[in-house]
C-alpha cells in the first residue's frame, strides 16, 4: 500500500514540474508536456518491473524520432505501401511496387515503407530517395537497410512493430497493400480494424495485385465467404478499400479521394470534414437525405472552424458539422465519395494533391 508519505512526495514534485513548466519558453503544448510529465511521476511512484521501464524509454525514443522526422514534412501527403521482404526484384510484384511508387511520386505524393528489401525495395527505388521514407525495423534478420534509402536522413531504426506501425498509419494519407507473408496480413487487417473503427483514416486504402494475380482476389473471396456471410462484418466495409491489378485504377482511387475531401477530425464527439471547396445547397440536401442513417441527430450542415480548431493549418477551408454515429465508417466512406463527385475542387488543388 502506498504511505501518506508517498502521496505527500509525489504531490510536491508534481507541484516542482508545474514550477518547472512555468520556466520553459511560450509553448502551445505546455499542458500536454505537463501532463506526460506527470504521467512518468505516477508511475515512478508504483512498482514495476525493471523491463517495462526499458519497453517505456525506448518506445519514447522511437516516437521521438518519428516526431522529429516527420514535422518538416507534415503538409506533404504521403503513402505508406507495405508489401513481403522476400520479393526479388525479377518478379511480377517488385516491378509493379517499384512503377506504382513512380506514379504516385509523379502525382507529388512522397512514400514511406520498411526499410528492408522487396516491396520496400522497390517502393523507395521507384520513389527515389528525395522522396522515401524508411521506417526500419531492428531485427536479428532482415533488418539491413536497402541501398536506396541507406544513408538518407528520413530513415529510422525502429525497435518496436507497434512504433514503426505507429507512424506508418499516422503519417499516411494512402496506404497500398502488396502481397507478402504474416507481416504483410496484419498490416492489412491492423488498416481495415482502425478503418472499421474510426482510429485511422478515413484515408484510401488499395490492395494491389499484379496483373493477372489474385493474391488479394483470393483474399477478398475469403472475406465473402467467412466474415461477410457469416455477418461478422458489415456488406458496407468492402467500401474501406479498393482491391485492383490496374495502376491507373489504384492511382484514381487515390487522387480522387482527396478531390473536394481534405481532412476529417471530432471536436466533442461531432465530425468536422474539411472540404477543398464548399457545396451547393443542393449537394447538401442530398447528402442529408442520402446519408441521414449515419446520424444521431440533427442535420449535416455547414460549419466555419470552431474554437476548438484555432491552431489548425486549415481554418480557412470550409467544413461540414455532423452527429456521427461513429459506427457506420463503411457509409462515412461512400458519403466521401459522394462529396467528391459533388464538388467542384480549383485548378491549384488538382494541380497539387500533395497539399494537406
Amino acid at each position: 500500500m502506498t504511505s501518506k508519505a508517498s502521496f505527500d512526495t509525489l504531490d510536491t514534485l508534481k507541484a516542482d514540474i508545474a514550477l518547472m513548466i512555468e520556466r520553459l519558453p511560450t509553448l502551445k503544448n505546455r499542458q500536454f508536456i505537463q501532463q506526460a510529465l506527470n504521467t512518468i511521476l505516477s508511475l515512478a511512484d508504483t512498482e514495476i518491473e525493471r523491463l517495462d521501464w526499458k519497453i517505456l524509454s525506448s518506445a519514447l525514443t522511437d516516437m521521438e524520432r518519428g516526431f522529429q522526422l516527420f514535422y518538416d514534412y507534415r503538409h506533404v501527403r504521403k503513402v505508406t505501401i507495405f508489401g513481403s521482404a522476400r520479393l526479388a526484384p525479377e518478379t511480377p510484384e517488385y516491378k509493379m511496387a517499384l512503377e506504382f511508387a513512380q506514379r504516385v511520386t509523379d502525382l507529388n505524393f512522397m512514400v514511406m515503407t520498411g526499410g528492408g528489401g522487396g516491396i520496400m525495395q522497390a517502393g523507395h527505388e521507384g520513389a527515389g530517395r528525395e522522396n522515401s521514407f524508411g521506417l526500419n525495423i531492428q531485427l536479428p534478420f532482415e533488418q539491413q537497410a536497402n541501398p536506396y534509402i541507406e544513408g538518407d536522413h528520413k530513415l529510422i531504426h525502429f525497435k518496436y512493430f507497434f512504433t514503426r506501425k505507429l507512424f506508418l498509419l499516422k503519417e499516411s494519407d494512402a496506404v497500398a497493400l502488396f502481397a507478402g507473408g504474416f507481416g504483410t496480413q496484419d498490416e492489412a487487417f491492423e488498416c481495415m480494424t482502425l478503418s472499421q473503427t474510426g482510429k485511422f483514416g478515413p484515408v484510401p486504402l488499395v490492395l494491389i495485385d499484379h496483373p493477372g494475380g489474385d493474391y488479394w482476389r483470393c483474399w477478398s473471396e475469403y472475406i465473402e465467404k467467412h466474415l461477410l456471410q457469416t455477418g461478422l462484418v458489415s456488406p458496407d466495409d468492402s467500401s474501406l478499400y479498393t482491391i485492383t491489378d490496374n495502376l491507373d485504377v489504384a492511382c484514381d482511387a487515390i487522387t480522387q479521394f482527396y478531390q473536394v475531401y481534405h481532412s476529417s477530425r471530432y471536436v466533442s464527439n461531432r465530425l468536422i470534414i474539411r472540404l477543398k471547396s464548399d457545396l451547393s445547397d443542393e449537394a447538401l440536401d442530398q447528402l442529408n437525405t442520402n446519408y441521414s442513417d449515419i446520424l444521431v441527430q440533427g442535420k449535416i450542415e455547414r460549419t466555419q472552424a470552431l474554437p476548438q480548431e484555432g491552431q489548425d493549418d486549415t481554418v480557412d477551408l470550409p467544413r461540414l458539422i455532423l452527429d456521427f454515429n461513429q459506427r457506420d465508417l463503411g457509409r462515412l466512406y461512400q458519403m466521401i465519395a459522394a462529396i467528391n463527385k459533388m464538388g467542384r475542387p480549383s485548378a491549384e488543388d488538382k494541380a497539387h494533391p500533395e497539399l494537406k
